[in-house]
């Protein structure tokens, strides 16, 4: 019994180095795969294959960066955003490409805009039920809803785990909400890790639940 414990314990030590290891080196391969196919571009002359006889990894990555860093730096000045305007305009005529690409550049420009509105504050609320609260991210509200509630809302994103990019909006009374002091960055790492990687610096500072909703 005793050598079984020990055993144990070495194999669980093993996986704890193993398993985090290996599905790095997993998301890595990965997005270094994905990014490589962007090598297809490219001219057949260039390709590693043709001038050195063996294909080098990562250069796939190199050139996405420097293509998004050109892009960026083209939609920055007067010509690119004539182009980018021109180009929204030849999708806005096509029915169902304008839905889903408006959809996702509204999305992307909250999110990656440093002027942008989502996700400004960390709450809490009543999920799935009155006696128990969840980390949620305070968003926009729109005025057409707004208008129509009784009383004072809140628009909130609840973030399902471990993939946060999933989860449920809601609109939520603002009396029944409960501010916490813990960054955005902070509320990502407990939920992507189910609770179990306390963030270093997250604070973690709850402030005082109203009387009305203790």
């Amino acid at each position: 019994m005793f050598k079984k414990t020990f055993i144990k314990s070495y194999i669980i030590a093993g996986l704890l180095i193993w398993v985090p290891l290996v599905i790095t080196l997993w998301v890595l391969s990965l997005l270094v795969g994905t990014m490589d196919h962007s090598l297809l571009l490219l001219p057949s002359a260039f390709l590693t294959e043709n001038w050195l006889g063996v294909h080098v990894p990562g250069l796939g990555v190199i050139l996405t960066v420097l293509v998004v860093l050109f892009t960026g730096m083209l939609a920055t000045n007067m010509l690119g955003q004539r182009l980018v305007g021109f180009w929204e305009g030849v999708l806005a005529r096509i029915p169902i490409v304008n839905t889903i690409y408006h959809s996702v550049k509204q999305v992307s420009d909250t999110l990656f805009s440093g002027t942008g509105h989502a996700f400004r504050k960390v709450l809490l609320v009543r999920y799935p039920h009155p006696q128990a609260w969840s980390l949620a991210f305070q968003t926009n509200l729109p005025v057409e809803v707004a208008v129509r509630l009784p009383e004072e809302y809140v628009a909130v994103f609840i973030p399902t785990t471990p993939s946060p990019v999933n989860g449920f909006y809601f609109y939520v009374r603002r009396a029944d909400v409960i501010e916490i002091d813990m960054s955005v960055d902070a509320a990502f790492k407990y939920i992507v890790s189910m609770g179990v990687v306390a963030p270093a610096s997250s604070g973690g500072i709850v402030l005082p639940a109203p009387e009305h909703i203790k």
